[in-house]
């Protein structure tokens, strides 16, 4: 360990948060020193405005030492961070998980080192299977999929990840197999568009071989998660794993986006709103304590109050648990950035509360349900663990951190279970 490690921010993701944990090993493993990397999210303008905030306050919290710069918004518009005073080096996606990237970076690399390395995202063809041991001592994360072939109209983020590039299922299985070694009882596979995993690979697998495979070849993993999905991508092996598996943990987060066809087609999406029903009533007769979460945009161009509405009625239609709710922003250099009829601010506001007091109250209507039964719990500290639906269960006597263990759930919180 360095006398003085560098410090790290991440923005955005889970996906970043995984690569933040890699780019900490690859500095450590190189000894950068008194350096502060800030890993960026470009999904809104607002995300890039907060990352340059960020950078503000970490030059003032540290004036000596060298500010790197580097994520979806460091590749998307490199110039917008090699312009500001405080920023020492930009790199780009592909880079910051690069070995040779973080060598040439010793104590003193500022001055002989080209102050902005951002390449061609789309030229790059393969995703690495970067190993690292997880976060804390009880959950780990595997990238196993980067990059998006689709071109949803509000997203930037294909030109910040580049096309779709999977890691080979052995890379991952041994992988799993390390972690599992080293005492994790959760794997979570992470990835940006996780159900194209496989296309780019010989025999074009999918995500549900992926997943069967793991199961079958770690039989030592307790639980397997799976991050967000496209719910209609989703294959015949995947369906039979959520049936057949009780390994596979019973949540899914789902890309839907919109409640409102037209608004869908708008956005380029691939499914309709009765596809997202489909999926959840199948999904949930092969595995009836399945619970959803869900990506919704309010306030998308041209939407209308009755669009909106059916965005609102989706999420009970769906019987969705956890929702993440985007106002939407509008974002430069995508195409829905140029459609002409743009909603109000203050109706983008107003629609996204509406959106996130639905959400609250399927909350509490699923916390409300889970009382009286008794749920198989991973710890992930002495007072706060997970259910199989990643419902968090508070514990008032002090549990082992890592540890699965059943508990029967005595009430609720306005956020949490009670055991």
């Amino acid at each position: 360990m360095s006398a003085n490690p560098p410090i790290f921010a991440t923005l955005g993701c889970r996906l970043n948060a995984y690569e933040t944990e890699a780019m900490k090993e690859l500095a450590e493993a190189n000894g950068v020193e008194n350096a502060v990397v800030v890993n960026t999210c470009a999904v809104t303008a607002e995300a890039v405005r907060k990352a340059r905030q960020e950078i503000r306050k970490l030059r003032r919290d540290n004036p000596e030492a060298k500010i790197i710069v580097t994520g979806c918004a460091a590749q998307t518009e490199p110039e917008t961070f090699a312009t500001m005073g405080e920023v020492d080096l930009v790199i780009g996606n592909t880079e910051k998980m690069q070995p040779e990237t973080w060598q040439s970076m010793g104590p003193n690399f500022i001055g002989d080192t080209e102050r902005v390395q951002v390449n061609d995202i789309m030229s790059v063809t393969e995703t690495a299977g970067h190993l690292i041991d997880g976060f804390g001592r009880h959950r780990a994360y595997v990238q196993v999929q980067n990059g998006c072939d689709h071109r949803c109209t509000f997203c930037i983020i294909p030109y910040g990840r580049g096309n779709s590039r999977s890691v080979p299922a052995g890379v991952v299985v041994d992988q799993i197999k390390r972690l599992v070694d080293k005492g994790f009882n959760e794997v979570v596979l992470t990835g940006v568009d996780l159900t194209s995993w496989g296309a780019d690979l010989p025999a074009t697998p999918r995500l549900g071989d992926l997943v069967m495979r793991i199961l079958k070849l770690v039989p030592d993993l307790p639980r397997l998660r799976i991050s967000s999905i496209d719910s209609i991508e989703a294959d015949e092996m995947l369906m039979q794993a959520i049936a057949t598996e009780p390994r596979l943990m019973p949540h899914l987060h789902l890309s839907l986006q919109h409640g409102d066809d037209l608004i869908l087609k708008r956005m380029a999406r691939r499914h309709l709103r009765d596809d997202a029903i489909r999926f959840c009533e199948e999904a949930r007769k092969l595995r009836p304590e399945m619970t959803f979460g869900a990506d919704i945009i309010a306030g998308f161009p041209t939407e209308t109050e009755a669009q909106f509405e059916n965005s609102l009625k989706l999420v009970t239609d769906c019987d969705l648990t956890w929702l993440h709710v985007f106002p939407y922003s509008k974002r430069e250099g995508t195409p829905a950035a140029k459609i002409p009829r743009q909603v109000n601010g203050k109706a983008i506001k107003e629609r996204a509360a509406r959106l996130r007091a639905a959400g609250d109250a399927q909350v509490q209507k699923h916390l409300q349900a889970q009382i009286g039964r008794e749920h198989v719990i991973l710890m992930e500290n002495p007072h706060m663990g997970r259910t199989e639906q990643f419902t968090e269960v508070s514990f008032a006597t002090p549990q082992e951190e890592g540890a699965i263990l059943r508990a029967l759930i005595t009430g609720k919180s306005d956020t949490q279970l009670l055991a």
